[in-house]
């Protein structure tokens, strides 16, 4: 009892907060034991199969089920008037963006199966269940669907003009909403007092999630206990369980959501899909488990997309090079219903992200959010961010080349000073934190900026061109949620950490245990993490945008005040002394003044043992805890790119990349740059090889990877990557955020560099080789 707690110690030094620790799950990964929704095979379990329209726009004339009932080993086949029959509620945007004139959005009602028209390739009309997979696809080929085509747009500015074919009756021209921010009025006089004014069109091309696991999931209906049980990847079960709860209308206590591994979702698996309640109304008639799973033809047209963006951009400058005024004005597709947050990332989040590390006074945007008849478009990583630093740094670039100032010293203009914060930008928010131009100035020294000029002669004598561009940018978290941070001191010494965020690739497990040992002491080997059962959960904001750290570290930060509150309590009783002589620091109790104490794990281990406590004195340690808010964060940092385009070919090739950022307190240093390189190579993606394409008649284009291409691993550059870290001040752990920055950084920086390679030649993304030879030889 009265030995040093020296295995805490070496753990601090080992596991502690900033320590490169590998992730916890890979072993299990790596040796294929992982578990995802795919793996869930439940007894006598039937199979489903969804049958979606194969034309863009038209009129549902007629579903013949009759022939796909009578094949082998179909158990039924349904279609939306069985579902509304049954009551099931719409699926349902969770984040309402007001019109300009304060009325609501349009929000037209989507029910889980289409009736009346379809509005997209791929919009689901029926599906069929059978006793085995072979079974039902062969069954839903028999569907026979009499749909009559109308003309469809798959444009959103072609989709708001006159005349185009109307996705909705009651969405008069297509407009789900028209957003407005900012004050017109003094944006317009700053424009018109500017002595020089940038304009370019920006486009964020569409983007097709491609997570490694399609979604699947499966629907168990007991009607002995009136419950219901989904099984299937998410991004954080006691959301989708109140999602669910209210599409099926019942209460959220029959309802229960388990996910295991989830390989990989980026926004993609936020919220309940069309195909869900199907699977309970089969489960529920069947008296069965019922299972499905896309394959990638199917992930391609039924998963929401991501960005599709087209603004016309502007800049006003005095002639020394200082910000006046930005302003967007422009178009986001929400695509043919409403996604989670599909309204979002054009508007509001555009608007909160595009001020980035600039000191700039006035700010519009004008967004017509708009239906097209194209797969509906969602969150994806950023979901708003990118987009808005691309277009900011964008302006930047070409204003710094049009006025012939150096792109690095305006950039160092207008950078918010330390001095100014707080400082409150024109979108509303208020930073706390940053030192934007040390940060630049360390990304530019550890990019070797000075010796551009000889790598640049270099390539030019191989028959290369070499461009370099900066992307310095700025990003704000997700908005305050509450999050559980339960601690379990389980029977066989183990101590679990139970948490409403969800690990989707993030390697949370990890990290949030190192936030563990520093705080308790508690030896790292022995901490387990349950995230997966909305039944243990009493509350949840689930992983996204970048907070989750914020939440869930802020919430184990709490519990773990209240375990060292109760085990003072106790303590006071094992050493039998008074609780308040009592004292934590690294893992252990002790009397003040003196060497006797005893170790947390030690003190459970009694507990566990069946020491009696007097009456007052709690008996475990374990607490159930919810963390009411974590603010956003600013995560910011520099990203250098240099690039090499071959001229005969308009090929490609990123050859360096560097990055300094301010995370704040990195808790995982081996993890952030993982995180960092994966958002570095999507946003790559994007600026060079993947786009969404649709043909006049609103068929997809490329609906295979035959067709869209996906960066590779030969496209991949070594990556440097630095930290300037200034903890953030509104949570106890001063962290940022790091998992959309890599997107933020690399969408400007790639492009700037392609622009500059061409000698200041504007291109849209992605800069596909077509796209370059043109600019080159146009």
């Amino acid at each position: 009892m009265n030995a040093p707690f020296a295995a805490d110690n070496l753990d601090l030094m080992k596991f502690g907060i900033g320590q490169p620790v590998p992730r916890q799950e890979d072993p299990t990964l790596l040796r294929g034991q992982g578990r995802y929704s795919d793996d869930i095979n439940l007894d006598n379990q039937a199979h489903a199969v969804m049958v979606r329209s194969q034309v863009a726009h038209g009129v549902i004339k007629g579903i013949d089920v009759e022939a796909a009932k009578k094949m082998p080993g179909v158990l039924g086949v349904w279609t939306g008037a069985d579902l509304n029959a049954a009551g099931y509620g719409p699926l349902k945007t969770l984040i309402p963006v007001p019109n300009r004139d304060g009325t609501p959005m349009k929000m037209p009602v989507r029910n889980s199966l289409a009736t009346d028209k379809v509005r997209f390739v791929g919009d689901p009309v029926a599906f069929v269940v059978a006793e085995t997979l072979a079974e039902a696809k062969d069954a839903a080929e028999a569907v026979e669907l009499d749909i009559e085509a109308l003309p469809a747009v798959t444009d959103s500015r072609a989709g708001a003009a006159p005349g185009a074919p109307i996705v909705f009756d009651d969405a008069p021209g297509n407009i789900c909403v028209d957003y407005q921010y900012g004050d017109s009025a003094k944006v317009a006089e700053a424009f018109a007092q500017a002595a020089h004014v940038t304009r370019l069109r920006l486009v964020s091309n569409r983007i097709v999630v491609c997570a490694m696991e399609p979604r699947s999931a499966t629907a168990h209906y007991e009607a002995a206990n009136d419950h219901y049980t989904l099984y299937t990847g998410c991004q954080g079960v006691f959301g989708l369980k109140h999602q669910m709860a209210d599409l099926l209308k019942i209460k959220p206590a029959q309802m229960r959501v388990l996910t295991g591994n989830v390989g990989g979702s980026f926004g993609m698996k936020g919220s309940p899909y069309p195909e869900y309640a199907g699977l309970f109304h089969a489960s529920k008639l069947l008296g069965r488990p019922v299972k499905w799973t896309d394959d990638r033809s199917g992930s391609f047209l039924s998963d929401q997309h991501g960005r599709d963006h087209d603004f016309d951009a502007e800049l006003a400058l005095d002639k020394d090079g200082t910000f006046l005024a930005v302003r967007l004005i422009g178009f986001a597709n929400v695509g043919g219903y409403l996604a989670n947050v599909g309204p979002l990332m054009g508007s509001m989040g555009v608007t909160r992200n595009l001020a980035a590390v600039y000191r700039t006074p006035l700010i519009e945007v004008a967004t017509k959010v708009v239906f097209t008849h194209t797969s509906p478009v969602g969150a994806y990583r950023g979901a708003g961010r990118p987009e808005a630093n691309y277009f900011m740094e964008r302006l930047i670039d070409t204003a710094a080349r049009e006025m012939g100032i150096d792109q690095v010293e305006m950039r160092r203009r207008n950078h918010i000073k330390p001095e100014e914060m707080p400082f409150k930008t024109a979108s509303g928010t208020t930073y706390d934190s940053g030192e934007f131009t040390t940060l630049l100035d360390k990304a530019l020294k550890f990019a070797d900026v000075a010796g551009f000029a000889a790598r640049k002669a270099e390539s030019k004598a191989r028959g290369r061109l070499r461009g370099m561009g900066i992307g310095d940018y700025l990003e704000v978290t997700a908005p305050p949620m509450k999050e559980q941070g339960g601690i379990r001191f389980e029977p066989n010494g183990d101590v679990t950490i139970i948490t409403g965020t969800l690990d989707y690739g993030q390697g949370h497990w990890s990290a949030f245990a190192q936030v563990l040992t520093e705080k308790l002491g508690v030896p790292f080997e022995r901490i387990k993490m349950i995230q997966g059962d909305s039944d243990l959960l009493i509350a949840g904001g689930g992983t996204g945008g970048s907070k989750s750290i914020m939440a869930s570290g802020a919430a184990i930060v709490e519990a773990s005040d209240k375990v060292i509150d109760k085990g003072k309590l106790i303590a006071g009783v094992a050493l039998e002394a008074s609780a308040a002589d009592i004292e934590f620091k690294l893992g252990r109790f002790a009397i003040v003044g003196t060497d006797r104490g005893i170790g947390i794990m030690e003190l459970a281990a009694k507990l566990r043992g069946g020491m009696k406590m007097p009456e007052g004195v709690p008996d475990t340690l374990d607490v159930t805890h919810v963390h009411e808010a974590a603010p956003s964060a600013f995560p910011n940092g520099a990203h250098v790119a240099e690039v090499e385009i071959d001229p005969d070919t308009g090929v490609v090739e990123v050859v360096k990349y560097t990055m300094v950022n301010d995370f704040g307190t990195v808790i995982n240093p081996l993890l952030v740059e993982g995180q960092s390189h994966g958002g570095v190579m999507q946003g790559i993606g994007q600026a060079m090889f993947e786009h969404v394409v649709y043909n006049e008649d609103g068929q997809i284009v490329t609906g295979s990877f035959t067709d869209y291409a996906l960066p590779r691993a030969a496209h991949a550059p070594s990556f440097k990557i630095g930290y300037h870290s200034v903890p953030a001040t509104t949570n106890v752990l001063g962290a940022k955020g790091c998992g959309e920055a890599g997107c933020a950084g690399s969408l400007p920086s790639v492009m700037n560099a392609i622009v500059d390679a061409l000698d200041g030649k504007h291109i849209n993304m992605p800069a596909t080789p077509e796209r370059v030879w043109e600019a080159l030889n146009s």
